[in-house]
């Protein structure tokens, strides 16, 4: 039988990716997704096939903060590993939504370690688990940071991140579950959503580059981060339930770059210069800065064997031809007299 996965998050960046990845391995993949008024699958729409044909892809309606639909959905199931990547996953609106945040991030990971650990309990079979950890745990503590270095959060999405690393560690330890925590530094992807810094600025520079948007608002441009592709950060995280015991591991290129620096990068590919588009914002800085992420993933490369694939330059590239055919797409509509009614800029 083809192995089995259950993906929380399934519709976000990672989760699409990973499904993508697990499926080429011949994976049966199962996600769940919470009920919408509206189509929120856009990522995966090119996975899934109709189900009569076989269940390559399911998916299964849930929520983290159903502690009994996620033993159900364990039960129906029955996976042979499990990764959590389901998150309200944006730092800045964390600061808005402290106790939503701290419910999904947090107490949505218990939830879940404990509905495995008593689908376990009544089933007999071990189920591998992966928790989707941040570099933002890392918060003010200096670079390099590397599986030994201290948690200093600075934000309440971030401290929702700790408690449920320090969880999957203590059921760990506690009932022996196979379960492992990727520390994962920032990773994005054409697939990003819009409203992440990175993704905001490829999306803004190719829409300025042919006329749709005039101004870019941003926060603080000295922030430095790690940034990865999505695509290779997903391998790393199924090397990890590949291994013989669980551990945590850092997931990191190791080179850091500030959002000043990114911008200079994506606005230069489209020949321009981003001093003349782009104006500061004070509502985007958050409450408590984190000013410099630089991941040190020594122990992936020589325990899982894995290396960032992908450098920021050919990445920003990416990300840029992306965004610009969606321009592209965009300006015919708007000449058609179809514009797109105008998104907000968070």
């Amino acid at each position: 039988m083809a192995p089995r996965a259950l993906i929380t998050g399934i519709t976000g960046q990672d989760g699409s990716y990973l499904t993508e990845f697990l499926l080429a391995k011949g994976y049966e993949v199962h996600g769940v997704i919470r009920r919408a008024s509206t189509f929120n699958t856009d990522r995966i729409d090119h996975l899934y096939a109709d189900p009569h044909q076989g269940p390559q892809l399911k998916l299964h309606f849930g929520d983290l903060s159903d502690s009994g639909g996620l033993r159900r959905i364990m039960d129906q199931v029955a996976p042979d590993e499990v990764y959590n990547l389901g998150a309200q996953s944006h730092v800045r609106v964390s600061f808005d939504q402290p106790e939503f945040t701290v419910e999904v991030v947090g107490m949505g990971c218990l939830r879940l370690l404990e509905a495995l650990r008593s689908y376990q309990d009544a089933s007999h079979r071990q189920v591998r688990f992966y928790q989707a950890g941040s570099s933002e745990m890392f918060g003010s503590a200096r670079p390099r940071q590397n599986e030994q270095t201290r948690f200093q959060p600075r934000s309440p999405y971030a401290c929702a991140k700790v408690y449920a690393h320090c969880q999957v560690v203590n059921y760990r330890e506690s009932y022996g579950l196979f379960a492992c925590n990727g520390i994962l530094f920032n990773h994005e992807s054409p697939r990003r959503g819009e409203t992440f810094v990175t993704r905001k600025i490829t999306r803004a520079a190719a829409r300025i580059k042919l006329g749709l948007q005039r101004r870019l608002y941003l926060g603080n441009l000295e922030a430095k981060r790690d940034w990865g592709f999505a695509g290779d950060y997903v391998e790393a995280m199924w090397l990890m339930l590949q291994q013989e015991r669980p551990d945590d591991y850092v997931v990191a290129t190791g080179t850091a770059l500030s959002i000043r620096d990114f911008l200079t990068l994506v606005f230069e590919q489209l020949d321009l210069d981003w001093q003349e588009w782009v104006e500061i914002d004070p509502r985007y800085f958050r409450p408590a800065e984190v000013d410099h992420l630089e991941g040190d993933a020594t122990k992936s490369r020589e325990l899982l064997g894995w290396q960032a694939r992908t450098d920021i330059k050919t990445l920003a590239a990416m990300m840029v031809a992306g965004d610009l055919e969606l321009a592209r797409r965009e300006a015919v509509l708007k000449d058609a007299g179809h514009a797109e009614t105008p998104r907000g800029q968070f």
